[in-house]
């Protein structure tokens, strides 16, 4: 199958385990074009998909300055570790950051977004998983990020949630853990920073992308089921 009809199901399959969990319309669909050509994304744009996701600053920049000519309404999210060096051009190309592991990340990204008058929105990574490389290591971590937040440290950044990845293994109790921690994070945080909307769970992918709806994500991450398998380059 080709992308568009790969897309459709893959959205089908998302509306049915919303309904199944009473949560129908609050999944959105991240689709993830890392290590796909320019022409893939436009193929599901011409689809309706709106929303993607990348994982290296480079690639992403050379392929959305085509995209977004030919369909300024796509947005794109920075999903991949993110390097200082590489913040300019990520704030420039990307309506959101979900993988924001540190405070000096933070800061970088506002000094950023501050030089051409840009606000941005950022999920904070938080680390669930074994196999999980990057990520704040704790809650008090990312609360000591949320008090900098509440003392106006970041004007031009909007913090809307959590980000994580579960351990690749097919342990299916081990995937819903990883889950239910990052559930519980945004719970314990909303409530100490009522001042903002940390609405946002972006969790699962192609593997476990069921599990997390089920689980309460609101952001799902789906390259290969969409795109199909990747070579990586």
């Amino acid at each position: 199958m080709g992308v568009q009809e790969n897309l459709a199901e893959v959205k089908s399959k998302i509306d049915s385990i919303s309904k199944k969990c009473g949560r129908e319309g609050q999944v959105q669909l991240v689709a993830v074009s890392k290590f796909h050509p320019a022409s893939s994304v436009l193929e599901a744009t011409a689809a309706g998909q709106i929303l993607f996701g990348e994982n290296r600053v480079q690639e992403a920049s050379e392929k959305f300055c085509e995209v977004l000519e030919k369909f300024p309404a796509a947005r794109l999210h920075i999903i991949g570790h993110l390097q200082r060096n590489k913040v300019k051009e990520a704030v420039r190309i990307a309506s959101c950051i979900q993988s924001v592991d540190r405070i000096e990340l933070l800061d970088e990204i506002e000094k950023r977004c501050a030089e051409i008058g840009k606000d941005i929105e950022i999920l904070f990574e938080y680390h669930t998983g074994e196999e999980s490389k990057s990520g704040f290591e704790s809650e008090d971590g990312i609360r000591a990020a949320l008090k900098n937040f509440s003392l106006g440290k970041y004007p031009h950044i909007i913090p809307c949630g959590f980000m994580t990845m579960a351990p690749f293994t097919e342990d299916e109790s081990a995937i819903r853990a990883s889950f239910k921690k990052l559930r519980e994070l945004r719970a314990s945080l909303q409530g100490g920073f009522p001042q903002f909307n940390l609405r946002e769970l972006s969790m699962g992918m192609s593997g476990d992308f069921e599990i997390a709806i089920e689980e309460g994500s609101t952001m799902v991450r789906i390259g290969t089921a969409i795109f199909g398998a990747r070579s990586e380059r």
